[in-house]
């Protein structure tokens, strides 16, 4: 009970803090309805395992698309590793997470790459979708034919124009590493990026839901890469839940 008040009184607060990047501290914006956690714990304890993936595959130069950008942990920490000369496109269709996103984009140095967002969902296909906003985290929030337990219901479902990463790929530099956070839709957006993937062969870092395992395992796969469980460092058959995919 005492979450749930927490979840609905806090929504749309902003809370200005720094992430803790390697040896630099950066400025964002994040919310307690991204996740309580922003509310409670120090940034450098929000979602470690997410700044440590930018840490260590992310390099001088890079560019990142990071799809499914949320509060932008990944983004910012990535520009910081990218540098000036790399660039970090963040896709994100919540409107509201847009705008925090551009807070904390416009709040960085000239050593961090630049940062843009692009307000679009990512699919299989150019079209507008139906998008729904959970009722708990804003981290749930998903395409209407997805979600996660964690969603706690649907707070309100805006239509979204969604995007393909092939598409995309017309007019944005293409990435070194392509990380993918969508809460079920992740066999989408890979389908809709196979000729990118395959042509430009980034790291993926992507989550996997157990009904898109076996459908992400045979894409991937069948343009040569192989897996890594992000959470045990053990290479694995087939895609895990925080799977790190890496050109064989």
């Amino acid at each position: 009970m005492l979450r749930s008040f927490l979840e609905s009184a806090t929504r749309g607060w902003k809370l200005k803090r720094t992430l803790p990047v390697g040896m630099r501290r950066i400025p964002i914006i994040v919310s307690p309805s991204c996740g309580l956690r922003f509310l409670f714990r120090p940034l450098s304890r929000a979602d470690p395992q997410l700044v440590g993936l930018a840490l260590r595959y992310v390099s001088e130069g890079d560019t990142v698309w990071d799809v499914g950008a949320n509060a932008g942990l990944f983004s910012l920490a990535a520009a910081v590793r990218a540098g000036p000369s790399g660039k970090v496109y963040a896709f994100e269709p919540d409107p509201w997470l847009v705008q925090l996103l551009r807070e904390s984009a416009s709040l960085q140095d000239t050593r961090s790459a630049p940062v843009e967002v692009i307000p679009a969902a990512v699919a299989q296909s150019n079209a507008i979708r139906s998008f729904h906003l959970a009722r708990r985290s804003r981290s749930s929030n998903h395409l209407a034919e997805y979600g996660q337990s964690q969603t706690g219901g649907t707070l309100a479902t805006h239509s979204v124009v969604a995007i393909t990463l092939d598409w995309a790929a017309a007019t944005l530099r293409p990435p070194q590493v392509l990380k993918i956070d969508v809460e079920g839709a992740e066999g989408e957006a890979i389908l809709g990026g196979m000729a990118l993937i395959a042509s430009t062969r980034p790291v993926v870092l992507c989550e996997v839901s157990s009904e898109r395992r076996a459908e992400v395992t045979r894409m991937l796969a069948s343009i040569g890469y192989r897996f890594i469980d992000g959470e045990s460092g053990r290479e694995c058959a087939e895609a895990p839940w925080a799977t790190i995919a890496l050109p064989a």
